[in-house]
């Protein structure tokens, strides 16, 4: 790969930050949701898993009309439009006493669906030779934003409650949408909108490693979605750790995770290779899950699965977004991105609900026990891809 240009690193670097900030916001909520929301009125484990996914559905409705809308009226604005409803929502969920008031603003929140126009602008400001290395970065932002969110979560909560943190995420919306207009560049080359009819985008989806990768992150994130349901929990009810404390498991986990990654991610530098990761890091998540359902008990058993699951988790959330970036069309990347962000996002409401009903029927054990369940159906996916992929042209033979 060439070196990154300035134009290049800045605009790697800025847009990581309005996506991390976003990004922040939201994963604010995972590590303290579920065992706030079980003190409100009316709460039921099901409720809690909804309340924890249900922003999942805005994204999945969402994602391609907005992707769609920036190829035409370009990325910048359809991304404020979405952050100014992304904010809205957690205005909502702050200003609610109740569960499904905060359903509500969480399901708003998910109406703020700007992933995948974020991602492709990401594409439009880099050269092919180089979006990797971009994409890269702002994966790697992604995972500190996590990091840091989980870690600070607990206290802030202890600090300001959880309205206070669903008020941050709209004061965090606010400050990427400046950072957006101030600071990002804006594309000069963006390609121009082409026909898009229902045979364009049916043959880009029908690509098999497209199929691959978008049915990759809807496990994936549905894995994430159903293990912060019971997490939390086991942290508190099992482990005997408050909630304020809980970062003294995430830190060290986490900054274990991160190295993973970092020594992994060159291996997925092209969709041959990155499928077979891929097939790798889903029998990680699995034995991961179900570590913890057999040991979650056991601070030292549940710190190495915990490990391993985050480092498979954020191999896979900063590569994958890279990949089809490189694999779209150039004038269909903002859709492309919707689709992907889209599974992504459908994913978790269906990780968040199956995670309340595991809770309510399974308890606690069973919800790590069902999540690993799920990597079984994931298994065939990623092996029929790898089988497919290896007579299919590489990316870097496709336009970009």
């Amino acid at each position: 790969m060439s070196k990154l240009s300035s134009l290049e690193r800045r605009s790697a670097l800025t847009l990581a930050g309005v996506i991390s900030l976003r990004l922040f916001g939201l994963f604010l909520i995972l590590p303290v949701f579920s065992v706030y929301a079980r003190t409100l009125p009316g709460a039921t484990p099901w409720l809690i898993g909804l309340a924890l996914g249900v922003y999942g559905i805005g994204q999945m409705c969402l994602q391609i009309p907005l992707g769609l809308l920036s190829d035409r009226i370009g990325r910048k604005p359809a991304i404020t439009l979405g952050l100014i409803v992304f904010a809205l929502g957690g205005a909502v969920a702050a200003l609610s006493h109740t569960l499904t008031g905060i359903v509500l603003g969480r399901a708003l929140q998910g109406m703020g669906a700007v992933a995948g126009a974020g991602t492709a602008l990401a594409a439009d400001l880099t050269c092919e030779a180089n979006r990797g290395k971009v994409m890269g970065i702002i994966g790697v932002s992604i995972g500190m934003s996590f990091l840091l969110a989980l870690v600070l979560g607990p206290p802030l909560e202890a600090i300001a409650g959880l309205p206070g943190l669903f008020g941050l995420t709209s004061l965090l919306a606010v400050a990427a949408i400046v950072m957006l207009w101030w600071q990002v560049p804006t594309p000069t080359c963006q390609a121009m909108p082409m026909k898009v009819t229902c045979r364009t985008l049916a043959a880009m989806f029908a690509d098999t490693r497209m199929i691959v990768l978008n049915g990759s992150v809807f496990f994936l994130h549905a894995l994430l979605t159903a293990s912060f349901v019971g997490l939390p929990l086991l942290l508190t009810d099992v482990l005997h750790l408050p909630v304020a404390h809980h970062w003294m498991l995430y830190l060290p986990v986490l900054t274990l995770a991160a190295v993973a990654m970092g020594a992994l991610l060159p291996r997925m530098r092209d969709i041959e290779r990155a499928t077979r990761v891929i097939v790798g890091c889903v029998f990680v998540l699995g034995l991961s899950l179900a570590g913890m359902a057999w040991g979650g008990n056991h601070l030292v058993v549940l710190g190495v699965a915990a490990t391993f699951f985050f480092a498979a988790f954020n191999l896979l959330e900063a590569a994958m977004p890279s990949l089809v970036s490189r694999l779209a069309p150039a004038a269909l990347r903002g859709a492309a991105m919707g689709a992907y962000s889209t599974s992504q996002f459908f994913g978790a409401f269906v990780g968040g609900a199956l995670g309340g009903l595991a809770l309510g029927r399974l308890g606690l054990y069973g919800v790590f026990g069902g999540a690993a369940a799920l990597t079984l159906l994931w298994l065939p996916l990623v092996v029929y891809g790898t089988r497919r992929i290896a007579g299919i042209p590489g990316m870097a033979d496709e336009p970009a």
